[in-house]
């Protein structure tokens, strides 16, 4: 996995040119999760899966450590206009993850 996305990823968040997708802003209040615990674990950020082929832009999970909480964040980037697009961000569940939450379970 690229090391100049996984930086690109980050400084888009550092310098904040982000856009919060409808999608993440309704899933926010019902995950309990909100923009300062995204923007907080951005130092922690590792890219676990790559959907170079997405709809729209390329996308990436992402996984976040903010405090003690695990979370995975769905980030399309936008090379080109120079930001990414949180599309949803999520705390992974035992059911669908290994223990480190960073290798989705067989099914």
């Amino acid at each position: 996995m690229s090391e100049n996305v996984l930086d690109f990823i980050k400084s888009c968040v550092t310098e904040r040119k982000i856009f919060w997708t409808y999608h993440v802003n309704m899933r926010f209040k019902e995950r309990s999760i909100s923009r300062e615990q995204i923007i907080d674990a951005v130092s922690s950020y590792e890219i676990i899966e790559e959907y170079q082929e997405d709809k729209y832009l390329p996308s990436y999970l992402v996984y976040a450590k903010y405090k003690e909480t695990v979370l995975h964040i769905h980030v399309a980037v936008d090379t080109q206009n120079k930001n990414i697009r949180i599309i949803t961000a999520y705390r992974p569940t035992p059911d669908k993850w290994e223990k480190d939450w960073k290798t989705r379970r067989k099914s």
